[in-house]
């Protein structure tokens, strides 16, 4: 009977207290061991949510900006640091205290602390508030997620450098930011500084941002940034760096190994995350874990010890919020003895860039990695009536599909709100709809969403804004 089933779930993130309240939900014995006040992990507390909310401040003042283009004049942006700060703890503490209502009334026991395994059957907890505490359990769900990567020779002690959490707590607004890393936490950080004053540049070692995303998506926010940005330096990496006191001088060196030298007052490494398993006590388990640091674990998220279950960024990429939640779902429901396995066609990618980037199932670059034969259909945004209206007419709306059946197997969006569009494009690829499909599905107009629709037509040589002709 689930009622006897003693669960401990190890870390109170997306992953963990999705899983944790499912199982609760379920009829199971639920402990949650998380070191915050309430369950939130990094996303909540550190991460999605903190900076989303100041990517809206930053929308919000960009398109104050623009406006001029529409013959509206707005005074320049008087910015109360402290008040900016107090919306985002605000909505930290709002969600995150539901969440800890959410806990309690589904009585689990939410522990304060860190937990690590004795044996397969035992955690110690050293309790957040001291002390400690041994606990059995009957099965485990390890949630511990992620931390921040960094590059120790680049390591200095200052406060100027800043990483994608205190940069969160918005210790200034620099006049020059150095951001380190091309990825999608540094873009929409660097985004964020942007809009509220600082100069921003950007160094990426490889030859274009975002470098998991298709170019085609990344070039309209590409063009973005270049027009916003100070500086884009491709192809270069930080190869020193030390505080003065005017801030960091960061010495850069370029792909011809020609160097230059420059001062910003705050420096951000954002590099990427890294799966925390440090103090687990894995070993003292059959857990096993990869030689990226990843613990293994099957399509129902069971690990090589048979009570001990792992899910979440711990497990391996894509390292997603959204990701997390439904493999929690499925380690809970695997408990309970239900039929249910983690193989989604489709898990959404979307960056909260001004213009937003986001993707689903195949992209054209896996394609032809992978020697996978597909048609592209595209519809720009140019061609877009809501585009028009919104004085947005950079983006584009990209299905790839399966030769023959027509079948979807990805889809691409860029554009601002195309994170608000992608779920249309997962459930198209999950039900395994083909072009037919979203052709003939009634969109509402004037709408982005009509683009998905029109990209599908593109492909028939029929949509009713592009003329394109049939393909032969």
């Amino acid at each position: 009977m689930l009622d006897k089933i003693n669960l401990v779930v190890i870390g109170g993130g997306p992953g963990g207290y999705a899983a944790a309240f499912l199982a609760a939900d379920l009829g199971m014995n639920v402990t949650l061991v998380d070191l915050e006040k309430n369950p939130g992990g990094v996303c909540l507390y550190r991460g999605c949510i903190p900076s989303k909310a100041l990517l809206h401040i930053a929308k919000l003042i960009g398109e104050a900006e623009e406006a001029k283009n529409w013959g509206i004049e707005f005074s320049k942006p008087k910015i109360d640091l402290n008040k900016l700060r107090e919306f985002k703890t605000n909505v930290v503490k709002k969600l995150t205290g539901g969440l800890g209502i959410l806990s309690k009334q589904r009585k689990i026991n939410f522990i304060r602390g860190k937990a690590s395994f004795l044996n397969s059957s035992t955690i110690k907890i050293e309790k957040a508030g001291g002390g400690a505490e041994e606990l059995k359990f009957d099965k485990a769900i390890i949630a511990t997620g992620s931390r921040i990567a960094s590059i120790p020779s680049l390591e200095i002690k200052s406060k100027r450098l800043l990483n994608s959490k205190t940069a969160l707590d918005l210790p200034a607004i620099p006049k020059r930011l150095l951001v380190i890393g091309g990825g999608y936490i540094g873009l929409e950080l660097g985004s964020v500084y942007d809009a509220l004053g600082s100069k921003v540049s950007v160094v990426e070692m490889l030859d274009g941002l975002l470098p998991g995303a298709d170019r085609d998506l990344v070039s309209h926010l590409s063009k973005r940034i270049k027009s916003k940005f100070e500086d884009v330096m491709l192809k270069s990496k930080v190869v020193e760096m030390k505080e003065v006191k005017e801030g960091i001088k960061v010495k850069i060196e370029n792909e011809k190994d020609e160097v230059q030298e420059n001062i910003y007052e705050y420096v951000l490494m954002s590099i990427g995350r890294r799966p925390d398993t440090g103090g687990l006590g894995l070993e003292n388990t059959n857990v096993e874990v990869n030689e990226r640091g990843w613990i293994k674990v099957d399509n129902r998220m069971r690990t090589d010890d048979p009570d001990i279950f792992a899910i979440g960024d711990i497990v391996g990429e894509p390292m997603l919020a959204h990701k997390a939640s439904h493999e929690g779902r499925v380690a809970a429901e695997v408990i309970a003895g239900h039929k249910v396995i983690f193989e989604p066609k489709a898990i959404p990618a979307v960056v909260f860039t001004d213009p937003e980037i986001t993707w689903a199932g195949l992209t054209e670059r896996e394609a032809k990695e992978k020697n996978i034969e597909v048609n592209v259909s595209k519809f720009p945004w140019a061609a877009s009536g809501r585009a028009t209206t919104l004085g947005r007419s950079d983006g584009v709306t990209k299905l790839l599909s399966e030769p023959g059946t027509d079948r979807i197997l990805g889809v691409g969006i860029c554009g601002p709100g195309a994170g608000e569009l992608i779920a249309e494009g997962v459930l198209a690829i999950e039900m395994a709809a083909n072009l037919t499909d979203l052709k003939l599905t009634i969109h509402p107009h004037p709408t982005l969403s009509e683009t998905i629709m029109e990209a599908a037509e593109v492909f028939f040589g029929q949509s009713t804004h592009l003329y394109r002709p049939k393909r032969k």
